[in-house]
């Protein structure tokens, strides 16, 4: 069964594993416990591409065993302690490099590098038995969002291999602002996201998710694009498929969507 790609949150550092009095995490952590879960078929594994790895070409990590990148800081002690010991995909992460290859983007492979917070974070509330291989997958430095798309074009022939293709990233990410400061300029910025995400033409969607710098208060939701930009990668891969909006909610003042294609 073909699987669907997914842009997901991947929230704020280790916090689905810390106290969360105000319930500011649960609705995330709900929708990420759920995802997985809720497909039609369990996937024979996972390829994260994660707004916390940059590359000059992209890289696939094919490592068999790979460890943690505890890349986050001032949290507490428990949470440098965290596990997530899914096997690694080295056939799926090889794969996905000979189809990037194949398209024409230049790959290289990293066998020795951890998984960064962006994938071990979500995964581990996504599928906590640690069970299903997964491979990671860089951006580019670039951050060149039609090259992004392009990519995960190249990449869908996965999906029909039983593979999910997860962007994981925030589509809001100001850390200078947050409540009254975030919520007004937030809200227009994910409304105009969402309608370019999930335009029912594949390719005015990939137009207007390619231009996305151009939407209303772009760059004061992204400063910078490293965690908008695993989106063009989802949405890539999600190819003539429809796409939905699957998550909505306001964190510290910020409106954060996630969305599925296929």
């Amino acid at each position: 069964m073909r699987q669907p790609s997914f842009f997901i949150p991947h929230g704020g550092g280790p916090c689905f594993f810390m106290d969360d009095p105000a319930g500011m995490w649960t609705r995330m952590e709900a929708f990420l416990a759920g995802f997985v879960a809720g497909l039609p078929e369990r996937p024979k594994a996972l390829l994260v591409v994660s707004g916390h790895w940059e590359e000059d070409a992209f890289t696939v990590q094919d490592g068999a065993r790979p460890g943690l990148l505890y890349d986050y800081y001032g949290f507490p002690p428990h949470t440098y302690q965290l596990h997530w010991d899914a096997p690694g995909a080295p056939d799926v992460a090889r794969r996905a490099a000979g189809l990037l290859a194949d398209a024409g983007f230049a790959t290289a492979r990293d066998a020795e590098r951890g998984w960064d917070h962006g994938v071990f974070v979500p995964m581990k509330v996504a599928v906590p038995g640690a069970d299903i291989p997964t491979a990671q997958l860089s951006l580019r430095k670039d951050l060149d969002p039609a090259a992004h798309i392009a990519a995960g074009r190249a990449l869908a022939p996965l999906r029909d291999e039983g593979v999910l293709i997860v962007g994981s990233g925030m589509s809001f990410h100001n850390m200078r602002v947050r409540d009254g400061d975030a919520t007004g300029p937030a809200d227009i910025f994910d409304a105009a996201l969402t309608a370019a995400a999930t335009d029912p033409d594949p390719e005015a969607r990939a137009r207007r998710l390619s231009a996305w710098s151009m939407l209303p208060h772009a760059r004061f939701a992204h400063p910078r694009e490293e965690h908008l930009i695993p989106l063009m990668v989802a949405a890539g891969a999600g190819g003539d498929d429809p796409a939905a909006h699957v998550f909505a909610d306001h964190v510290i003042g910020w409106k954060v969507s996630g969305y599925r294609f296929g």
